[in-house]
């Protein structure tokens, strides 16, 4: 083997190991950025915008896969967690699902209505209203016309509570220009289709909605004449 053949085999050794050490690096890279994400798992994500109360379906739901160390402990790992579930509020696109997202959707008697509201979390509901407990819900209104005086009115007595929420936030563009609550509550009512709308219809108008927790077994019938009030007419 002359010089030149020689100069050949020592380069060609050289670039085999120059090879080597480029591919135990890039393993060592890839190596060290498992052991940093960690192992992958399946969660799911939002399609397309879902309107609160609706009942979800599979299909608006596409399956990702993500490292363990960066879900949730609340992320939803399989669709059957929401059979028989309706959105708490509206689910966006591109979010990840979990499960203070959604809720049960209860069975009705016959003759009702599932109904759900936004209840001030600061004042309406005081951590002190859970599902099965049954309220009054009483409502302000302003004057209907200028210089008429504020009204405190009870709009429904005896509803059943089937479920509440977690705490939202409201968007200001969302939140009724009377009402202030910056948190608010879903609370799912089983109602009667007069009672559905008296409900729907103070959380629109209404300056503010209360629920009034009422004992079990306590006579809750309240006249007509004594379901508004007026400071002037307080004697």
């Amino acid at each position: 083997m002359n010089s030149r053949q020689r100069r050949g085999v020592l380069l060609l050794l050289l670039s085999v190991v120059c090879a080597l050490g480029a591919f135990a690096g890039v393993l060592s890279v890839i190596s060290d950025v498992k052991s940093k994400v960690g192992p992958e798992v399946t969660a799911y994500r939002v399609k397309t915008n879902v309107a609160p109360y609706t009942q979800l379906n599979t299909g608006q739901f596409e399956k990702i896969q993500m490292p363990k160390r960066w879900l949730s402990d609340n992320a939803i790992t399989n669709l059957r967690e929401i059979q028989g579930k309706i959105a708490v509020t509206t689910l966006q696109a591109g979010s990840l699902l979990q499960s203070d997202m959604i809720v049960n959707q209860p069975a009705l008697q016959p003759g009702q209505q599932e109904v759900a509201i936004m209840i001030d979390a600061a004042t309406g509901v005081a951590g002190k209203i859970t599902p099965g407990s049954t309220v009054n819900v009483y409502a302000t209104f302003a004057g209907e016309r200028e210089g008429d005086p504020a009204q405190s009115k009870i709009i429904v007595t005896n509803a059943k509570v089937l479920d509440v929420g977690k705490i939202t936030a409201l968007d200001p563009t969302e939140s009724n220009k009377n009402q202030q609550p910056t948190d608010a509550v879903p609370i799912t009512f089983a109602l009667s289709t007069l009672d559905a709308q008296r409900i729907t219809y103070a959380e629109s108008f209404a300056q503010r909605v209360r629920l009034a927790l009422v004992a079990p077994g306590s006579d809750t019938t309240v006249p007509d004449r004594d379901r508004t009030y007026q400071l002037a007419k307080d004697k």
